[in-house]
């Protein structure tokens, strides 16, 4: 394959990759399937009963992993034994995908909430018929973008594992970049904003959520309309630059093309991984530095 062919399906992969890492991050912000979920969980149980959709039926990466892999296999199905266009198979194989996950999401936040009745944690239908849609289209475009990623890598570049099994990893990656990049934002600066940032969160405060949106009660549009500022876009880059980084050095390194270029691609990896290390810490320093430093560090310079 052309060189011009290969970078430009890489930009596309990346940028597929992109779309799918924010889209995921909203839809568990909007449905709470998030580590912080916990506390979503635990609110009624502390005498803070709330308007959030609370969908955890698994961490994202199995749940993620899932979607893809359905709409993954119904698309395969359909290409191979029906012959239909794989722009029409991806699209509908997601779309069976998404309706799987509002099922699940449905009946996992009535069975949350129901089971929390002793608590006086009401089960708002409204909120249920309202924020399901929602979810469902996030979890559309999740697995149409992964599934777009996973086609033209098998097809076009020639990866050796079939599309499901793609899939699969890359739902996993992606519910996996999610859990931890985007939760930060939902968690410790949406959650419990009410409190000091930074400063942790103390036993006595667990499922103190707040419960207040700008306007009115806050439910799951509120947490999605906030994460999508930053947390989402932060999400789909950090998955962009995982699916575009990794396909780039096999790409421009093939293992294919002999020994060699194997340990190329390997050393490769090694130098890339290396770079974002001492970026990382790079900028953490500058940050400490720009804001100042933490509280117990003041007072143990006052203190010396």
């Amino acid at each position: 394959m052309e060189p011009l062919i290969s970078m430009g399906v890489l930009a596309l992969i990346g940028v597929a990759a992109t779309i799918a890492g924010a889209s995921e991050d909203l839809e568990s912000d909007i449905g709470s399937q998030s580590n912080p979920n916990s506390q979503v969980q635990l609110a009624p149980q502390m005498a803070y009963p709330h308007r959030i959709y609370n969908k955890a039926i698994s961490g994202e990466p199995p749940s993620n992993a899932l979607m893809c892999s359905i709409g993954a296999a119904v698309a395969t199905v359909l290409i191979s034994e029906f012959t239909i266009s794989p722009l029409f198979a991806l699209v509908f194989g997601s779309l069976i995908a998404a309706c799987v996950h509002g099922t699940f999401a449905v009946t996992a936040t009535m069975g949350r909430c129901a089971s929390q009745s002793r608590f006086k944690q009401p089960i708002y239908l409204d909120m249920i018929r309202s924020h399901t849609p929602a979810i469902m289209g996030y979890a559309f475009i999740t697995t149409f973008c992964v599934l777009v990623v996973s086609y033209l890598m098998t097809v076009v570049l020639g990866h050796p594992f079939p599309l499901t099994m793609l899939a699969f990893i890359w739902g996993i990656t992606v519910g996996a970049i999610g859990s931890s990049t985007g939760d930060v934002h939902y968690g410790a600066e949406r959650e419990f904003q009410q409190f000091e940032f930074g400063t942790g969160l103390n036993a006595s405060n667990s499922g103190n959520i707040v419960r207040y949106a700008e306007s009115g009660l806050r439910n799951g549009y509120d947490n999605s309309w906030f994460c999508a500022k930053f947390g989402g876009p932060v999400t789909g880059l950090a998955f962009g630059m995982t699916v575009f980084l990794g396909s780039w050095i096999t790409t421009i390194f093939d293992p294919a093309k002999g020994l060699t270029m194997g340990w190329l691609s390997a050393v490769a990896g090694v130098v890339i991984v290396f770079i974002l290390i001492i970026w990382n810490w790079k900028m953490e320093v500058d940050a400490r530095k720009s804001f100042g430093p933490y509280k117990e560090d003041k007072a143990e310079e006052a203190s010396a």
